[in-house]
């Protein structure tokens, strides 16, 4: 496979593959997709694919990589999908990740768009099931326009790095079950597109940011089960979410959880007058 040097998507998902991927597809030098998930691979992640400027997509969701995330995945600057989750990948997640132009600056159109193609006058478009809001969809049309990054149920620890809420134009953001530590920075404010953002079964502390209410796209949000504090801040849409969204955090208050902060006027409730409650009887 490694002599289809034109090569521009290669697609392998779902299938019983194992053992480490063919250095011989580093040949394959304008790949602009490489789908390679639900698949047994191992070993860590070849150098090959993370220099390969070309690439818009890579989905390795679901094998059993091991090792740190490349640095050099920072210089994809066409990339729009990022799925590396449920491997056993470890680390730390790349402070670097804001040079991916594709995910600040917004579409970017590479030397050719492998998402869509023309052959013998009949159109082609690549097709993607992508986990996103917690849910399995299938992506085709609007595929082109998804901005996405999903690092889930692997090993990374230490704290969030900021620069990765420098990516305003970030849709959806997975960073669950993993062993994030230290606070949520005010910078995520910036992700004004994000739609989608989980960061639950983390040990991530300290205040849920004030800034995150600016997120006006935010429909989908969970941070449960992290050692989260105080208030929940107020925002448009934050109130109307599933309490289950901060559950976990027993330090956590304020809607839409049950729990009162200790700061919140406490309502008099009348107490109940009933018969033989505080009554003469002559």
């Amino acid at each position: 496979m490694g002599s289809l040097v034109a090569l521009k998507a290669l697609s392998l998902h779902n299938n019983s593959l194992s053992g480490d991927i063919p250095s011989s597809l580093g040949n394959c030098k304008v790949l602009g997709l490489i789908n390679l998930s639900d698949n047994k691979f191992l070993g860590i992640i070849p150098r090959w694919i993370v220099e390969r400027t070309t690439l818009m997509v890579i989905h390795l969701r679901s094998n059993k990589f091991t090792g740190e995330i490349p640095q050099n995945i920072c210089q994809l600057s066409y990339l729009r999908v990022l799925d590396l989750a449920n491997n056993s990948l470890s680390g730390t997640i790349p402070k670097c990740l804001n040079n991916i132009s594709n995910m600040v600056v917004g579409f970017i159109e590479g030397h050719f768009n492998v998402l869509e193609a023309n052959y013998n006058f009949e159109s082609y478009k690549e097709i993607l099931i992508l986990n996103i809001k917690g849910r399995d969809s299938k992506y085709k049309d609007i595929l082109r326009y998804v901005r996405m990054i999903d690092l889930s149920s692997n090993n990374l620890s230490r704290s969030i790095p900021v620069e990765i809420f420098s990516l305003s134009k970030l849709q959806s953001l997975n960073l669950s079950h993993n062993h994030l530590t230290g606070m949520i920075s005010v910078e995520i404010g910036g992700m004004e597109y994000l739609e989608s953002l989980d960061l639950s079964r983390n040990s991530l502390s300290g205040e849920v940011p004030q800034t995150i209410a600016k997120l006006t796209f935010l429909g989908d949000l969970n941070m449960s089960y992290n050692n989260l504090s105080r208030r929940i801040p107020s925002g448009t849409q934050i109130q109307t979410l599933c309490p289950l969204s901060f559950f976990g955090n027993a330090e956590l208050c304020g809607a839409p959880l049950l729990k009162n902060c200790p700061d919140d006027d406490e309502e008099e409730t009348p107490r109940p007058t009933g018969i033989g409650e505080n009554r003469e009887f002559p």
